[in-house]
């Protein structure tokens, strides 16, 4: 199995469980509450997460159409959870598909646009770009506990 097939199935997980996390919410309006010293709404980092991916996986890499609105992300209007859901399952589908293309040589070329400040390879961003993805999922479960009291979920499949 190549690296680009491993970090596809690795995207393909944790998206699931993000997902996953969006529909454990058990009161709607909760995925748009924050708490404590959170900053973001669960619904907000949902958005952040499918604005980012949208932008330098589908658009840059993929080569699709896609105008990214970064505050909308975090500041927007909250949205139903059947839309957020349906955000995360067309990245489950997407997604990882354009990361298992990749070749060596794709992989090992630079990244088309300097987003981060050193020159990185596209190898690079897309491990940069998982860590940022498990980042905000966890942080995702955290508001949900915190939120709701409830504990970890059980992972399955979509």
């Amino acid at each position: 199995m190549t690296f680009a097939h491993e970090l596809a199935g690795l995207f393909r997980r944790d998206l699931t469980r993000l997902h996953q996390e969006v529909k454990a919410f058990a009161n709607e309006p909760d995925l748009w509450r924050v708490t404590g010293g959170m900053a973001n709404s669960a619904g907000h980092l949902t958005l952040h997460l499918e604005g980012n991916l949208r932008e330098y996986v589908l658009r840059i890499i993929g080569g699709e159409p896609f105008q990214r609105d970064r505050p909308a992300e975090f500041n927007g209007s909250p949205q139903p959870r059947a839309e957020l859901l349906s955000r995360v399952t067309s990245l489950v589908e997407r997604v990882p598909p354009v990361i298992g293309s990749l070749d060596d040589a794709r992989l090992d070329a630079a990244y088309p646009e300097n987003v981060l400040g050193p020159e990185l390879t596209v190898r690079q961003f897309l491990i940069h770009l998982y860590g940022h993805l498990s980042y905000h999922t966890g942080q995702i479960d955290y508001v949900r506990r915190a939120l709701t009291g409830a504990g970890a979920i059980d992972l399955t499949k979509l």
